[in-house]
């Protein structure tokens, strides 16, 4: 017995010792001296983000080259594909999680007008982008779906308290509120079909709602580009390295996984849009900023169908409350899906766990990223997180039974038959540490500048995709300060016309743009007023619109 206990002490002492060794391990490129001009900027990562900052900068600084990696054979293969997301078009019409209830029983809505008033600038950029060509017909990328909060049992008084606080700002003063059941059946009929005609149901409801293709849109953005003559697209081009040169620029390492050849690109500035794989990315820059955070991957599946009994009823992305406890990831919902002119109906989604930082990642993304900067951090927020896991661990080991039994919470004579699983895309949730903070997950996005603004990233998840332009424009406010406030300004009030305005607090403004965006995207709204001057030009014009925005909602029979 002593035997084996020294045995097993010097066994542990050596798989210590080889932990340490690898976490000190060094992190960042060596430095790799790359020849010639360099380029102005550098996108990693073929998603919406790249796609949707090259556009930017493409139109605000034309002659800037601009060089696009992607590792995969196409762009919008990872998070911004189409099956690898819900498509919802975050508005917090019906994103209960963004509106908390207060100790006081008030509910504070200002994260639901801070994620709105993104995806307003959201469709201007997309507008803009469809009037300059760079995006085609709308009905390509985004379609009106109705956007519905629906509850039952005790979180009917919740939601009536979420709707009193939500319609006295502008950018929710659309919404309709009932408790009737036959109403409710109306908007979206299979949440009622087979349910206990006396259990008590509540629901919302704002027709400007949309689904959206954001694979779409980040495939027809890079085409445009791969037109401009500064840019360039390299598929199958893992970037290996990013290392600083002493002039202050940076050295771009990549491998072609075509023909195994690696090559070295000289740049200014380098963004990193590469979804989960931007923790590891980000190592690679040796910055003091980068060890400040880690990564925790989660994933999720869908129940899909495209039957056509089930889709021609279902109109309208219906988001339910989370359960008591659970994080914000597990809200369920039961969506209209459109993807390449087909119509789906969604549901989910559950909880996967993967140690990818991407679907088409490894096994061994999660232990490459740990380092001797976040290896405490990350353990310290798993302990913290303890029903996180559990949450984890419970949706993993769901049955068929079970997932079929969460689904008709909100389709009561849902079938498993009429049902496919469909694995949605990774993500990376951030866990960051500060000095002289506790480390912290985070379930939201945040925008990377360095401290000299030569290296940026977009790092977490949701809302992601949705709120893309508001968020390359906060990048863009951040690493070029003068710029945005200089000779970029006019340009982009051309693209963005509220920017630097608050439209949660001017209903005129929001009015006009909600008007001039909606008509151009093909959505459902409106006009008040103050807008006006926006309106069809005649009554012919006005009656045709009116009447796609009533077919476009209403069911198909």
């Amino acid at each position: 017995m002593k035997k084996f206990l020294i045995t097993l002490g010097i066994l542990l002492a050596i798989i210590l010792a080889v932990l340490i060794a690898y976490l000190y391990r060094p992190v960042a490129t060596k430095p790799v001296q790359a020849d010639g001009e360099p380029v102005d900027m550098v996108l990693i990562g073929g998603g919406i983000m790249s796609a949707t900052l090259g556009t930017y900068l493409a139109e605000l600084e034309p002659t800037w080259k601009i060089q696009m990696y992607e590792r995969l054979d196409k762009v919008a293969q990872e998070s911004s594909f189409a099956f690898h997301n819900a498509g919802t078009g975050h508005s917090g019409f019906m994103e209960m999680n963004y509106t908390a209830e207060q100790p006081d029983g008030s509910i504070a809505i200002e994260r639901a007008e801070r994620t709105a008033s993104q995806f307003e600038v959201s469709k201007q950029f997309w507008s803009h982008q469809v009037k300059v060509g760079a995006l085609g017909d709308p009905k390509s990328f985004t379609n009106p779906v109705p956007h519905i909060a629906f509850v039952w049992g005790d979180s009917v008084d919740f939601l009536k308290r979420r709707h009193a606080a939500m319609i006295t700002s502008p950018l929710f003063s659309d919404m309709v509120y009932t408790e009737d059941q036959s109403e409710i059946a109306k908007w979206a009929p299979l949440t009622m079909q087979g349910r206990d005609p006396n259990q008590k149901v509540a629901a919302t409801r704002m027709d400007l709602g949309t689904d959206m293709n954001y694979g779409a849109i980040t495939t027809q953005l890079v085409e445009h580009l791969t037109k401009q003559p500064n840019f360039e697209l390299a598929l199958q081009s893992e970037v290996t390295g990013i290392s600083r040169n002493k002039d202050g620029t940076w050295t771009v390492s990549v491998k072609n996984l075509g023909n195994g050849i690696e090559t070295h690109t000289k740049t200014k500035r380098v963004f990193i849009g590469a979804g989960g794989a931007a923790i590891k990315l980000l190592q690679m820059t040796g910055l003091p900023e980068s060890k400040y955070y880690a990564g925790f991957p989660v994933g999720g599946l869908f129940l899909i169908t495209d039957k056509p009994e089930i889709v021609e009823q279902h109109t309208a992305k219906v988001y339910g409350r989370a359960e008591l406890g659970a994080p914000p990831m597990s809200v369920p919902h039961i969506d209209t899906r459109y993807v390449n002119g087909k119509k789906y109906v969604l549901f989910g989604p559950f909880a996967t766990y993967s140690n990818k930082f991407l679907k088409n990642g490894s096994q061994t993304d999660l232990l490459a990223s740990a380092t001797k900067d976040n290896a405490l951090p990350m353990a310290a927020v798993g302990l913290e997180n303890l029903d996180l896991v559990k949450y984890l661990v419970s949706q993993v080991v769901l049955s068929d039974e079970d997932k079929l039994a969460e689904l008709r919470k909100y389709y009561p004579d849902a079938k498993w038959e009429d049902w496919t699983e469909d694995q949605g895309g990774q993500r990376v949730q951030i866990i960051k540490k500060l000095p002289n903070e506790p480390a912290k997950l985070q379930f939201g996005t945040e925008i990377f500048v360095s401290e000299d603004a030569s290296v940026s990233a977009l790092l977490g998840a949701s809302p992601g995709a949705s709120t893309s332009p508001n968020m390359m424009l906060e990048l863009l406010n951040k690493a070029f300060p003068e710029e945005v406030a200089g000779k970029w300004n006019a340009q982009i009030l051309q693209i963005i016309p509220s920017f630097g305005q608050d439209l949660s607090k001017d209903a005129a403004l929001l009015d006009r743009v909600r008007t001039e965006t909606s008509r151009t995207l093909g959505l459902v709204y409106t006009p008040k007023n103050g807008a006006a001057n926006a309106q069809p030009a005649n009554k012919q014009e006005a009656a045709q619109e009116t009447a796609e925005q009533e077919a476009a909602l209403k069911p198909a029979a």
